[in-house]
């Protein structure tokens, strides 16, 4: 067991903004699922940058929904220094993208079994197969891309039904934040599996129709600078006026320990 393992809990948090946000790690989230599945828990976990904490504060259902997850994880640099500068320096950033590999490594070893939902059309698919081809011995019970637009409701019942039936262990959720947070939420209680996890476009990285920023980028906290150069019109919104807003936030109400 790590010292993250032996020092931190599913409980331990840092108030970001009103978020609270998971002191943890790769090593003690992968850790923590494999207690989850043993003990046929039923938790949700959000993965959490900048965008999608500034999102979540704006919104009160949303700020409810992270802080009451099992965990809420830091996907974004900031939200680590954030944490180191409340005082806990073993924290450490647990990417969407990262997270989902180094899950399904696990998975085959363990047997742990997969249910992939969202992205556009076949995309979920492909990802199977890719981390199948990755992972021969792993076990994807169901995948699942939906229409866009909102489902009726008989729709949506069957999307429940179909993944219960399946029996996953883990449901992967990529419909983007703040999309599958809200999902997750409706969904919580009629869904079976020990683990929801919104995971946003990381489906679109391991299926190669986005790019990921070099590693040193992603170790400095510039990823968003890259991800702006490859989709300019789509994120500047996002960065251009959610980075001052961050800063601002954290100047006037400094993250501290709960």
């Amino acid at each position: 067991m790590t010292d993250m393992q032996t020092a931190a809990t599913t409980a331990d948090r840092v108030d970001v903004l009103g978020i609270h946000i998971s002191i943890t790690n790769l090593d003690h989230t992968v850790g923590t699922f494999g207690r989850w599945i043993d003990h046929d828990a039923r938790e949700l976990v959000c993965v959490t940058d900048m965008n999608a904490l500034l999102h979540a504060r704006a919104d009160e259902r949303l700020t409810e929904v992270y802080n009451t997850a099992g965990l809420t994880v830091p996907d974004g640099m900031p939200l680590v220094w954030a944490g180191k500068k409340a005082g806990f320096e073993r924290m450490d950033r647990v990417a969407g993208p990262d997270l989902l590999e180094r899950v399904m490594a696990e998975a085959a070893a363990r047997g742990w079994t997969q249910y992939f939902y969202g992205g556009a059309e076949g995309v979920a698919e492909e990802l199977r197969d890719v981390f199948q081809e990755r992972h021969p011995a792993l076990k994807v019970v169901g995948t699942e891309c939906p229409p866009y637009r909102q489902l009726t409701e008989a729709e949506d019942a069957d999307v429940v039904a179909r993944m219960n039936e399946a029996r996953p262990d883990i449901i992967w959720v990529g419909l983007g934040a703040p999309k599958q947070e809200r999902w997750m939420d409706d969904h919580r209680d009629r869904l079976n599996a020990p683990i929801l996890i919104g995971v946003g476009a990381a489906f679109d990285f391991h299926t190669g129709r986005l790019d990921r920023a070099p590693l040193w980028m992603q170790r400095a906290g510039l990823e968003w600078s890259y991800r702006l150069y490859k989709e300019p019109k789509r994120l500047w919104r996002r960065y251009v006026l959610g980075i001052p807003r961050f800063v601002l936030g954290i100047l006037r109400h400094p993250p501290r320990s709960l």
